[in-house]
């Protein structure tokens, strides 16, 4: 079942902050993603340092748990990932804010700004945390190539380090990127002008980016 047909809107306020708190418990979990964790006591937060502003920009997610869900309850809270220490101080909070439940398995109802490939229903893993956490150190240009990278690759465990290396920029074309390929190697320097111009772009284009370099939404990578 999806819940992306939720649709929370952030902008709506519609969180945790204006339900009643309820009691602290102590729990262990049995969520998969949370195995490693320590869970003997929840620790106290202020929620309010965690909240996402839909005006950032930032990478979030809306937490709400399996068991209020099928009771009917939509109950949880827009994070911003960006204000998380690490993946084991998200985890915290996230059971703090459901800590009326026993045992809470975390729900993940719907998500902003970072790659569809990396969201889920079940608490995301750590490994996609820390991804999420070094795209939203990118600028909106960067995301826009990141997500073109990971589409191309189809791989959603690709760091920015990675898609960094590979990236060669923007082009109209691929033969525009030919072009500039031919010129910055200096390929035609020795051939005479009345030649240049029966040069095939078109058909060089079409060889590196068979063996070389992958083309995806306007954006150049290498293989």
């Amino acid at each position: 079942m999806s819940t992306k047909s939720l649709s929370i809107n952030p902008a709506s306020g519609a969180d945790s902050t204006q339900a009643q708190e309820p009691a602290v418990k102590s729990f262990s979990s049995s969520s998969s993603n949370l195995n490693n964790v320590e869970v003997d006591e929840v620790e106290e937060f202020d929620l309010d340092d965690y909240k996402y502003d839909y005006h950032t920009g930032n990478p979030a997610v809306y937490v709400g748990t399996y068991h209020k869900y099928n009771c009917g309850s939509i109950f949880g809270m827009w994070f911003d990932l960006t204000t998380f220490a690490d993946y084991d101080e998200f985890c915290a909070v996230c059971r703090f804010l459901h800590r009326d439940e026993d045992d809470p398995e975390l729900m993940c109802q719907d998500y902003e700004n970072y790659p569809e490939e990396w969201y889920s229903e079940d608490i995301m893993s750590e490994d996609i945390f820390d991804l999420i956490q070094e795209f939203a150190e990118l600028d909106e240009d960067e995301r826009e190539a990141y997500e073109a990278f990971l589409d191309v690759k189809c791989d959603s465990h690709i760091s920015v380090d990675d898609f960094r290396d590979a990236y060669q920029g923007e082009w109209d074309s691929e033969e525009d990127f030919a072009r500039y390929i031919v010129e910055e190697c200096g390929m035609l320097d020795n051939v005479p002008e009345s030649l240049k111009d029966y040069f095939d772009f078109e058909r060089y284009a079409d060889d590196l980016f068979r063996w070389d370099y992958d083309y995806q939404d306007g954006h150049v990578f290498c293989c």
